[in-house]
């Protein structure tokens, strides 16, 4: 089994938490770093594993300008690039060119790896998944994938500054889309809910994770 790690969030939760100009700050998080990935490749009982770091020039600001803007003000925390630096020096992370680290996992998954994130935004990519805050490993079959990349197109994405369909939540995306078997039906039900083939496609392009490049 290989890991698949989505270090993006490895580095940002570990920066967060030494957010300070505390002496020895970077060391302990260097260190939180390091435990971080060991107890993720061990939980999941790994023979290897993969980093990915998201890198430059994203398509998704290309095709859509708004895509995270709101971030823009965002004061990253202090050791964040350290962070980074540290997992590409030592763990051999691989930052992404074009595309964002979540890509890369989704490209990587087969059948004889394990996605390891937080993000729900993977469960649209099938296969074995595992959460490190919940120590949870679980399985995404084909067609509940793609009942979730349609949920999340009615439901948008705020923190990524993508607005779905006006008053759907996640528990009427659920009514609506859980039922379905098949992906010719929930894109109806998407479909005609936008009403703007413009907006379906500019978000369906960056809500959908890569699975081939």
């Amino acid at each position: 089994m290989i890991s698949l790690i989505d270090a993006d969030l490895v580095v940002y939760r570990v920066a967060a938490t030494c957010d300070t100009d505390e002496e020895g700050a970077l060391e302990i998080a260097l260190l939180r770093c390091d435990k971080l990935m060991q107890d993720i490749c061990d939980a999941t009982n790994s023979d290897n594993y993969r980093a990915f770091l998201t890198g430059r020039n994203n398509f998704r600001k290309r095709i859509n300008p708004e895509y995270k803007a709101n971030r823009k003000d965002t004061v990253p925390p202090r050791y964040l690039q350290q962070c980074r630096d540290f997992l590409i020096q030592n763990w051999n992370a691989e930052v992404t060119e074009g595309c964002e680290a979540d890509d890369a996992l989704g490209m990587a998954q087969n059948n004889d790896t394990i996605i390891c994130t937080l993000d729900k935004d993977l469960d649209m990519i099938p296969g074995l998944h595992y959460n490190w805050v919940r120590s949870e490993i679980y399985e995404v079959n084909e067609v509940d994938a793609l009942r979730n990349f349609y949920k999340q197109l009615l439901i948008g994405d705020r923190s990524d500054n993508i607005f779905g369909v006006a008053g759907i939540g996640k528990v009427k995306a659920a009514r609506l889309i859980d039922p379905l078997e098949y992906e010719e039906d929930m894109y109806k039900v998407v479909r005609d809910l936008y009403n703007d083939d413009d907006r379906l496609c500019l978000n369906s392009e960056c809500l959908w994770i890569w699975r081939s490049e």
